[in-house]
């Protein structure tokens, strides 16, 4: 089937978004084609002010509008602990669940050989630049529990081991709703080692 140049070329560019099909990419453009040229300006107005406007903190590599984000910038974190996380967009996932109340640091990624990203291509020098300035007593790390993940941990843990703080890792185990049932043998192991007294 023959489509218009514009909204073939549109199907095109949303479906190089995360998670968007071709179908899905589809129905989003002809959704848009539909709506109020209003609409259309206002998301296009967010689109290029997303990439415009929003920059990495830095001294945590986290979301910004300023040179510092609003968490670096709050009098109300605990400035001595640092929760070290793979990407901005754990740093969003922590903050619903209002359980953490210190300051970050965006990694940018995790060591992954295969796909040439080594120490270097990481915040990691920043990170102990941090700490080096002796404010730091905790350094919390929640990486994603895969193997990338658990080897850039050790890692850093390597690093940090013989500095005068306490490292610790966030708990794994079983999601809050999740039956055993459907639970993979790893993550009901890792439940059992992480478990707290209650």
């Amino acid at each position: 089937m023959l489509l218009a140049e514009p909204l073939e070329r549109a199907i095109e560019e949303l479906s190089k978004l995360p998670s968007i099909g071709k179908k899905t990419a589809q129905r989003l453009a002809i959704h848009l084609l539909k709506n109020d040229q209003t609409d259309v300006d206002s998301l296009i107005k967010a689109i290029v002010e997303l990439k415009t406007k929003i920059h990495f903190c830095v001294d945590c590599f986290n979301l910004a509008v300023d040179d510092k984000c609003a968490i670096c910038l709050s009098q109300k974190r605990d400035k001595t602990i640092i929760c070290i996380v793979e990407e901005a967009s754990d740093v969003i996932a922590i903050e619903k669940t209002n359980e953490y109340n210190g300051l970050y640091h965006v990694l940018g990624g995790v060591l992954n050989p295969l796909a040439n990203v080594t120490a270097d291509s990481l915040h990691i020098a920043e990170l102990v630049k941090r700490v080096d300035s002796g404010e730091v007593t905790e350094l919390i790390f929640a990486l994603n529990p895969d193997s990338e993940g658990d080897t850039t941990s050790l890692y850093l843990i390597k690093i940090f081991k013989e500095y005068p703080l306490k490292l610790t890792r966030i708990a794994r185990g079983l999601p809050i709703g999740g039956d055993l049932e459907f639970a993979d043998i790893a993550t009901i192991g890792r439940a059992f080692i992480g478990r707290i007294t209650v």
